[in-house]
C-alpha cells in the first residue's frame, strides 16, 4: 500500500497557513471577549471603586459604543486595505473609547491591551511605536489606581510604570520587527531558490534536447565518415587492384608469346590477391598492408617499383632527412596519397619517368610525386574531382584528416607535380 507523500515545503505552506487562521481568529475574536471580560469585571468592582451613577451610565454607553464599533469594523475591514486610512482611524477611535472606560474604571484596560495586540496590524510602520506607547500610557495608569492622578506619588508610580511598559513594548516590537524582515528575507529566497529551480530545470530539459541533438549528429557524422573511409580505401585497393589486372589481361591477350602472356597473367593474380586482402584490411579499419612490416620509406619503394614493373614507366624513390617512425595514421595518410599520385600518373600522365620523394623535416613531412608527363590544367579538372570524387579531392581530404595539406602543380606540356606536407608526429 503506497504510503502519501509530501515535500518539505508543501508542509511549511500548510503550517504557515494554518498559523495565519488562528491569527486571523484571534484579531477577530480577542477584541470581543476582553470588551465582554472587562465591562463584567467594572460592573462587579464599580461599587468598590465608588462609581456615581453617571459614570455607569457613561461606562454602559461607551462601552455599547465600543462593542458597535468592533462589529462594523469586523465587517468593513475585509472591504478595505490594512494600514489605510481608514484602519488608522479605526485604531484611534478604539483607543480614545478604551482610554475613557479605563479613566471610568482601571479594569477597562483589558479591553485596552488590544492596543498591543494588532498595532503593526492597522497601522503603519512608522506610528507602530506611536500607537504602542500610547497604550502604554493606559496601562501605566489603570496599574496605579486608575485616572485622574491626584498626587506627586501616583504620579512618580505612573510614570515608572509607563517606563517599564514602554521598554517592554519597545524591545518586544524591536523583535517582532527583526522576525518580520527575517521572514521576509527568507521568503524572498524561497522565491528566487524556485525561480532559480524552475530556470534550472528548464536548462536541463534543453540540454537534454540537445544532447539528444547531438547524438544523431554524431551518429549521421560517424556513419557518413565510415562510408567516406570505406569508399576511400575501396578506391585506392580495389578498384586500383582492380585497373591493374584489367591492364595486365589485356596485355596478355595482346601478348603473341607465350611466355610474356603468362608474365602477364602471374602479375593480374598477384595484383587479385593483394586486392583481395587490402579489400579485407579496409572492411577490418586495419592499416595498409605495406605498412605491416615495412617501415614507411620502404613500403613507399616498394610501391614504386611494383608500379614501375605493372605500368612500364621508370619511378625513382628518394628519401631525405632523419627518418622517423611516424604515426600510424600520418604514414597510412602518405602511402594512400603516394597510391593515388602513382595510380593518377598510369592513368593519365603517359610519363616515361615518375621520381617520388619522401622528407623528413623538423616539424613536418612532405611527399613528392612530380611525373614528365602531358599534364592538365588544374582549374578543368574531370568532373568527378570537381565533384567530390577520391582523386585530387580524396588527396587532400586525406591530408585534412591528420591536418595536412596537398597542392598540385600542372599545365599542358609540364607534366605534373603532387605536394602533399602532414605534421611530423612520432609514434608513441
Amino acid at each position: 500500500m503506497a504510503t502519501p507523500t509530501t515535500t518539505p515545503t508543501a508542509t511549511s505552506t500548510a503550517t504557515s497557513t494554518a498559523t495565519e487562521n488562528r491569527l486571523e481568529h484571534f484579531y477577530r475574536w480577542a477584541p470581543y471577549v476582553l470588551l465582554v471580560l472587562a465591562s463584567l469585571i467594572s460592573a462587579v468592582t464599580a461599587d468598590l471603586l465608588l462609581m456615581t451613577a453617571g459614570e455607569r451610565l457613561a461606562a454602559t454607553a461607551l462601552a455599547a459604543a465600543a462593542l458597535a464599533l468592533q462589529v462594523w469594523w469586523s465587517g468593513a475591514s475585509a472591504h478595505r486595505p490594512a494600514r489605510g486610512t481608514a484602519s488608522q482611524a479605526f485604531y484611534v477611535l478604539r483607543y480614545a473609547l478604551a482610554f475613557a472606560l479605563t479613566w471610568l474604571n482601571p479594569f477597562f484596560a483589558l479591553y485596552a491591551l488590544t492596543g498591543y495586540f494588532d498595532a503593526d496590524r492597522w497601522l503603519p510602520r512608522s506610528r507602530v511605536r506611536a500607537g504602542l506607547l500610547a497604550t502604554a500610557v493606559v496601562m501605566a495608569g489603570s496599574e496605579v489606581g486608575g485616572f485622574p492622578l491626584n498626587d506627586l506619588v501616583h504620579w512618580l508610580g505612573f510614570a515608572t510604570l509607563f517606563g517599564v511598559n514602554g521598554s517592554f513594548v519597545l524591545l518586544f516590537d524591536h523583535f517582532s520587527a527583526k522576525e518580520a524582515e527575517n521572514a521576509r528575507v527568507r521568503a524572498e529566497t524561497i522565491a528566487e531558490l524556485r525561480r532559480t529551480n524552475a530556470r534550472l530545470e528548464q536548462a536541463l530539459q534543453e540540454n537534454a534536447g540537445l544532447h539528444a541533438q547531438l547524438l544523431v549528429q554524431a551518429r549521421e557524422a560517424g556513419v557518413h565518415d565510415e562510408r567516406r573511409r570505406l569508399a576511400a580505401e575501396i578506391h585506392d585497393t580495389i578498384a586500383q587492384g582492380l585497373a591493374g589486372i584489367v591492364t595486365q589481361l589485356a596485355a596478355a591477350a595482346d601478348s603473341s608469346e607465350p611466355a610474356t602472356a603468362r608474365d602477364h597473367i602471374g602479375r593480374a593474380a598477384v595484383l587479385a590477391r593483394q586486392s583481395l586482402g587490402e579489400a579485407r584490411r579496409s572492411v577490418q579499419d586495419l592499416g595498409p598492408g605495406p605498412l605491416e612490416y615495412d617501415a614507411l620509406p620502404k613500403a613507399l619503394a616498394k610501391i614504386a617499383t611494383a608500379w614501375s614493373d605493372s605500368t612500364g614507366v621508370r619511378a625513382e624513390f628518394t628519401v631525405t632527412g632523419v627518418v622517423e617512425p611516424l604515426h600510424d595514421e600520418i604514414e597510412a595518410a602518405v602511402l594512400r596519397i603516394a597510391q593515388e599520385a602513382l595510380a593518377n600518373a598510369g592513368r593519365h600522365a603517359r610519363a616515361s619517368r615518375v621520381g617520388v620523394t619522401l622528407s623528413y623535416m623538423d616539424d613536418e613531412v612532405s611527399l613528392d610525386v612530380r611525373d614528365d608527363g602531358r599534364g592538365f590544367d588544374p582549374l578543368a579538372l574531370p568532373p568527378r574531382d570537381r565533384t567530390g570524387g577520391f582523386g585530387l579531392d580524396g588527396m587532400r581530404a586525406r591530408a585534412e584528416r591528420v591536418a595536412g595539406v596537398v597542392d598540385v602543380e600542372s599545365g599542358p606540356g609540364l607534366g605534373t607535380a603532387v605536394s602533399a606536407r602532414v605534421p611530423l608526429v612520432r609514434h608513441d
